[in-house]
């Protein structure tokens, strides 16, 4: 018996449409939402090019490695310091460190006063049990707290503090301009480079130095790129700004004349440029060889941009993205992190940095 051609053609894309059940609201989607999605002049983004041919669509967890302080990266991704020594803080940095240990990234506490005198607030930092031994964990201390320790002769709390937490190092929060809004604030008898430099020489563990939301200018980054530190994290503004978050916690009067301090400072873009340049002009004299770039990053694309144009070695931070998703369940942090890097995965398929 012969088969028409018109019975064979049906048969043809009764099994097209079977095939793609979603074709026809998929359709309708496109004619609803086209002119919401034209992008207008000067929204293009051209710090990269878009190269569509030569990658397939990558893989999940093909992002290379990054060896970061002395420990393998999955991510090219740090959380940035935050908080502790409340009850919130303590399911953030718990949140914070699951994350760390299901994506492979590097982490550093908010600031860890309350535990060189007491152990009353060791669980809101204490979660090296959930981060695994694979990731970094780096303590946190400021340059007043420091100086009053060395001043009276305690520097060996430094170490205590550190080995209880199970870290591998400590941060140095720089920090003149918050001291000086903060209604509560330490003054500083000393220049904070002199304080480093005391730490470098009496304490032996490895040091990171960061500010915290004004970033560095050209000498100070001089200055530490000579320094044998572990790495140095940007901070820089863009971001959180504690300068002007301890200006908000202010009298009126005070908030009226310090406001314009919040807006003193570099982006994390600025610093790039200038620690290249560094790099550059200081050949073997950067001793400093690692680099946390953080302060105003808001998405993957913004890091992506600048891991690539640093010519150190480097990972990116975040702090309020991350913060904003680490206060109630987990899963809204693991969803968040997640798609995160799958787009830093897509990025390093397609584009390359102009």
């Amino acid at each position: 018996m012969t088969v028409r051609q018109d019975e064979i053609n049906n048969g043809l894309m009764k099994n097209l449409i079977d095939n793609d059940p979603t074709a026809a609201s998929r359709k309708q989607d496109h004619i609803v939402l086209a002119f919401q999605s034209q992008i207008q002049k000067g929204q293009l983004d051209e710090r990269f090019y878009y190269e569509p041919l030569l990658a397939a669509h990558p893989r999940k967890g093909s992002l290379p490695q990054t060896d970061f302080l002395g420990k393998n990266l999955n991510a090219p991704l740090w959380v940035s310091s935050m908080t502790g020594g409340t009850e919130k803080g303590k399911t953030i940095n718990q949140n914070l460190a699951r994350a760390c240990k299901d994506f492979g990234m590097g982490m550093g506490l908010g600031s860890c006063r309350s535990l060189l005198y007491s152990d009353d607030t060791l669980d809101d930092f204490n979660v090296r049990h959930l981060m695994g031994d694979d990731a970094p964990l780096l303590a946190n201390l400021g340059v007043a707290q420091l100086e009053e320790l060395i001043q009276e002769n305690k520097l060996y709390l430094i170490g205590e503090m550190v080995k209880k937490l199970q870290a591998n190092g400590l941060i140095i929060h720089v920090n003149p301009l918050q001291e000086w809004l903060q209604p509560e604030g330490d003054r500083f008898s000393m220049p904070p480079i002199q304080v480093i430099e005391t730490i470098l020489e009496k304490v032996d563990l490895p040091i990171i130095v960061k500010e915290v939301g004004q970033g560095m200018g050209y000498e100070s980054l001089k200055t530490l790129l000579q320094m044998p530190l572990a790495a140095i994290d940007f901070a820089a503004n863009g971001g959180t700004n504690f300068a002007k978050l301890e200006l908000l916690r202010s009298n009126p009067i005070k908030q009226k004349i310090y406001e314009s301090l919040a807006f003193v400072g570099h982006s994390a873009e600025e610093m790039v440029n200038m620690t290249n340049q560094l790099k550059e002009e200081l050949g073997e004299k950067v001793k400093c060889k690692e680099i946390i770039i953080s302060g105003g990053i808001q998405n993957f694309l913004d890091g992506y941009y600048l891991i690539n144009k640093l010519n150190f070695n480097c990972v990116y931070g975040q702090a309020s993205a991350f913060l904003k998703n680490a206060t109630e369940e987990y899963e809204k942090l693991y969803d968040y992190v997640d798609a995160q890097i799958q787009g830093l995965e897509l990025a390093n398929a397609f584009l390359t940095v102009r």
